[in-house]
């Protein structure tokens, strides 16, 4: 079975083409590419695991630091107005523990609340925010973690 995130993790074909935003211990985050949504983030587990049950008490609180930490610099960047968290780690290439993080600005589409988000992955490629621009947002987001994630 080809697993989508041990390729990304490995650098074999990574999640998003910019720099990594943070490389933790035991997580990593990404942005979402391709994605129709600025700000999109992914917490990927470094080791490959298909349960939240077997995560350990480390994983656990790396996790939770990363996701408090995702969430007020989308908060801070994007000027979220809600912010959407979920793990559900089942489509074929994807079971592996990844949790998506994803910022409901203004911009959001009201139409696509809740588990209609995902629509944001399946967008024409046209409409989704270009390489450059990811790239750009991995980069101030990863400075944002640098400097965040030290007070923890």
């Amino acid at each position: 079975m080809e697993c989508y995130s041990c390729k990304s993790n490995s650098g074999e074909k990574r999640i998003s083409p910019g720099v990594p935003i943070y490389l933790g211990k035991y997580w990593r985050v990404e942005h979402s590419y391709p994605t129709g949504l600025e700000g999109w983030l992914v917490i990927v587990l470094n080791r490959h695991c298909e349960a939240l049950h077997e995560l350990s008490l480390e994983e656990w609180k790396e996790l939770y630091q990363i996701q408090y930490h995702s969430i007020r610099v989308l908060y801070e960047m994007f000027s979220t107005k809600k912010e959407y968290l979920c793990c559900f780690a089942e489509m074929d290439g994807f079971e592996h523990i990844h949790f998506h993080v994803i910022p409901k600005s203004n911009r959001y589409n009201e139409e696509w609340k809740g588990f209609k988000a995902f629509q944001y992955l399946k967008m024409d490629k046209e409409k989704n925010i270009s390489e450059d621009r990811i790239k750009e947002i991995c980069t101030i987001l990863a400075k944002h973690f640098s400097e965040g994630m030290l007070s923890f």
